[in-house]
């Protein structure tokens, strides 16, 4: 076997530490896992936040985040789960955005730097030490960058803009 690539071992660290937080954060949206409200709380806490169907944002916000984190972690079809999981950290972007950029003020800095960096390794790729790589990439092929990033900023911005407007019509409802 040939020598260690520091940068394929900086590449697992990177997957490993941020795939099991977005994880451990998913998992508390669909199971109430690690003090986590489940889906019944995560679909209220949605309504209460103005996406809607609040259900569906529920499930595919714990989706992006526990299924992407998962698959970054382990290195499998590292495109579309660096996308999901930035897809998903762009929805609470959106949520934390009034309260301006750091996090101990409410701010939007933790959720925007788990969405960044999601999406650096969904780019850059999962390295030597990973599923993809022992699967010859099969589910990494440079087509799937693209689709990948291309589906989730779609999807993304339309979760955002249709909370927007909901949220806009509630303020000023002659506007609709």
């Amino acid at each position: 076997m040939s020598r260690p690539d520091r940068r394929d071992l900086g590449l697992l660290a990177l997957r490993v530490g941020t795939g099991a937080v977005l994880a451990a954060h998913g998992t508390q949206k669909l199971a109430g896992w690690f003090g986590g409200g489940g889906i019944a709380g995560t679909t209220a806490a949605m309504e209460a936040m103005g996406f809607h169907p609040p259900k569906h944002s529920a499930v595919a916000a714990g989706l992006g985040e526990a299924g992407g984190g998962a698959l970054l972690a382990l290195g499998l079809a590292t495109p579309a789960a660096g996308a999901a999981a930035a897809g998903a950290m762009a929805g609470a972007v959106a949520v934390h955005a009034p309260a301006g950029f750091f996090a101990q003020g409410g701010g939007y800095e933790y959720s925007a730097f788990l969405g960044f960096t999601a999406a650096a390794i969904g780019l850059a790729g999962p390295g030597r030490y990973s599923l993809d790589h022992a699967t010859r990439h099969v589910f990494d092929r440079p087509w799937t960058v693209a689709l990948a990033f291309v589906g989730s900023a779609v999807a993304a911005a339309a979760v955002v803009g249709r909370r927007a407007r909901g949220r806009r019509a509630v303020i000023d409802p002659d506007t609709t």
